[in-house]
């Protein structure tokens, strides 16, 4: 049976499941951590696209900034707990918020090409779900996100190994595979990426 615990912390609730923590707390705490990665991908009006909402922390900071933003969870049971924390409230109530309950590989597909300005990406382990993490997820995220868009790739335990191999190493190099320009960033744990802008050649 799976066990989820909230932890208290010094502003937001961190989420805990089945021992492991969700949420960034050692160096920076709930609250500052999803703002952070809203100011670091320099949110400013546009579409957003939050995969894997949790708590909906990074969906509500980014909602703040953008005109709309659409958040994927496939976790019932995480849901009722976010329903169940005052902190997490504007998910609920927030005009410019769409929630999506399901299975990020697959509802992904269901979106139009260069639909998001934005993507935050922030998926449990690659343990735990490996297939975020793959090549053709990340491919789709390159399909849905606008030219000049950019994608924040959350890495949890920068220099950790999965299978003797780097984790972050592997996804930055998948992540240029499929075309993304790609800086990692320690500070807040994870990947920026962008999506080069299209010359277009002015016709004679």
């Amino acid at each position: 049976m799976t066990v989820y615990k909230l932890i208290p912390t010094d502003d937001y609730p961190a989420l805990m499941i089945d021992g492991i923590l969700m949420h960034c707390i050692k160096w920076t705490s709930p609250k500052r951590d999803a703002e952070n990665k809203v100011k670091i991908l320099g949110i400013k009006k546009g579409r957003v696209l939050d995969i894997c909402t949790g708590l909906g922390y990074t969906t509500i900071a980014a909602s703040h900034c953008a005109e709309g933003v659409v958040t994927i969870e496939k976790d019932e049971n995480v849901i009722e707990i976010a329903k169940n924390n005052e902190y997490s409230a504007e998910l609920f109530t927030g005009k410019n918020i769409k929630s999506i309950m399901g299975e990020a590989y697959d509802e992904i597909e269901k979106f139009d090409d260069e639909c998001f300005d934005y993507i935050i990406h922030d998926p449990p382990t690659l343990s735990r779900a490996g297939e975020l993490y793959g090549e053709k997820f990340y491919k789709n995220l390159y399909r849905v996100l606008k030219s000049g868009g950019k994608l924040f790739h959350y890495v949890s335990k920068p220099g950790s190994k999965y299978r003797n191999k780097s984790v972050e190493k592997g996804i930055m190099n998948r992540l240029r595979n499929v075309g993304f320009e790609v800086k990692f960033y320690e500070k807040v744990s994870g990947v920026v990426c962008v999506k080069e802008k299209k010359n277009i050649k002015s016709r004679a």
